[in-house]
């Protein structure tokens, strides 16, 4: 995280609890608003950081049907 990134953040959680929620929906909307190369681009790089997590060994792979079984038991 960046010192600004640590700085706006540290802001942000000293707001109260509908201000913070307000912030939240307004971010999280923006994020609607990319263009279709910034949302590619995005989760290139996210598919990148979880494929060096996993290179590191700083999480462990789970098949497929595994996940959908623990997805499934958390939502019952």
């Amino acid at each position: 995280m960046t010192p600004k990134m640590a700085q706006i953040a540290t802001a942000a959680l000293s707001l109260e609890l509908d201000e913070r929620a307000e912030l939240a929906s307004r971010l999280l909307g923006s994020l609607d608003d990319l263009a279709p190369e910034e949302n590619q681009r995005l989760w290139l790089a996210e598919a990148q950081r979880r494929l060096s997590e996993y290179d590191r060994a700083e999480v462990d792979a789970i098949d497929c049907e595994a996940a959908l079984d623990q997805i499934e038991a958390e939502l019952v």
